[in-house]
C-alpha cells in the first residue's frame, strides 16, 4: 500500500509527496511534529502539518534566509536566529568569517532534538563553538537583549501558532531595538501567491521603523507555490548598494555574488505589494 503526505497549502490547494516510512509523530508542547523519509525529497520535517525543510532542497531557504544580510552588512560579529531549530540558518551563518557568535533561541526543543537526529547534513552544525543554542522564546529573547546584535534573522513558520507573534510590528520594533546602530534584520514573510496581505502588511510595518526596506525571493519547490520571499529591514547598509565583486565565493549551491541583487528583482505582481 502506498503513503501519501499532503500539506493543504489553501483549503482548495495542496502539495502531495509519497513517504517511504514515518521516524516520529507527536505532539509537542508548542505543535504538532514529524519526520517523515519521502522517496522525491529525501527526510522531510513536519511541523503543524506544513512542510519545514527538506534534504533536497533545505539549501535555498537556508543560503537566501543567510547570505544577502551577512554580504550586506560589512561586519556582523553577532548574529541572533529565531526559530530555526533545524539548524540550516546557522549552518550557513557561520560560514562567514567575520562572525563570533551566532545565537540560536527556538522555542520547541524536539526540533532541535530531532533535527539532529534524522537532518543531520542540515543539523550538523549546532555543535560548534561560536554557536550558542537556547531553548526559549524568541519574542521574549528580543526584548530583553536591546544594542546587541549585528544581524537578527528570524526563521519561522507560518503566522500560526507559537510563530504568530513573530508577524506583529511590535516584533519588529524590538528587532530594531536588539540591533546595533547599524543592524540588519531578515524575516521569511511566506508566498505573494496565497499571502499577498501578509507580504503588504509586513512591509508596511518594517517600513515604519527601519529606513532601508526590501523584499527579495526564490524558488523552494516544496513551499506554497514555490515562490517565497524574505524581507530585510537595515538601519544603514543597502542591498542594492553592495559591490557584488567583494562578495567571497562560498560553498552554496543557490546563493551567489552574481545573485545578490537579483534577487531583488521581483515579478512586478509582487513589487506591486511592496508599494
Amino acid at each position: 500500500m502506498e503513503l501519501w503526505f499532503t500539506e493543504k497549502q489553501t483549503p482548495a490547494f495542496g502539495i502531495t509527496a509519497k513517504i517511504k516510512q514515518t521516524y516520529v509523530s507527536e505532539k509537542t508542547d508548542f505543535q504538532d511534529l514529524a519526520m517523515v523519509e519521502t522517496e522525491e525529497f529525501g527526510n522531510m520535517l513536519l511541523l503543524d502539518g506544513m512542510v519545514m525543510t527538506t534534504v533536497k532542497d533545505e539549501f535555498v531557504y537556508h543560503e537566501m534566509a543567510a547570505h544577502p544580510a551577512l554580504n550586506t552588512h560589512p561586519n556582523p560579529k553577532k548574529v541572533l536566529v529565531v526559530g530555526g531549530g533545524d539548524g540550516g540558518v546557522i549552518r550557513e551563518v557561520i560560514k562567514h568569517a567575520a562572525v563570533e557568535k551566532a545565537v540560536l533561541v527556538e522555542i520547541d526543543g524536539k526540533v532541535i532534538e530531532y533535527s539532529k537526529k534524522y537532518l543531520p547534513e542540515i543539523a550538523g552544525k549546532l555543535d560548534e563553538p561560536n554557536v550558542e543554542v537556547l531553548v526559549n522564546d524568541g519574542y521574549m529573547h528580543i526584548i530583553e537583549h536591546k544594542n546587541e546584535y549585528d544581524v537578527i534573522i528570524v526563521d519561522s513558520t507560518e503566522p500560526v501558532g507559537p510563530a504568530a507573534p513573530l508577524f506583529e510590528r511590535g516584533f519588529y520594533q524590538g528587532i530594531h531595538e536588539a540591533l546595533k546602530e547599524d543592524g540588519i534584520f531578515v524575516a521569511q514573510t511566506d508566498n505573494p501567491w496565497f499571502k499577498a496581505d501578509l507580504i503588504q502588511k509586513v512591509n508596511k510595518d518594517v517600513k515604519e521603523i527601519f529606513p532601508i526596506v526590501h523584499v527579495y525571493g526564490c524558488n523552494i519547490p516544496t513551499y506554497p507555490s514555490g515562490l517565497w520571499t524574505f524581507t530585510m529591514g537595515s538601519k544603514k547598509y543597502d542591498p542594492l548598494e553592495v559591490d557584488e565583486t567583494q562578495i567571497p565565493e562560498m560553498d552554496t549551491k543557490y546563493y551567489s555574488p552574481r545573485l545578490h541583487k537579483a534577487a531583488f528583482v521581483l515579478p512586478k505582481f509582487v513589487e506591486d505589494l511592496t508599494k
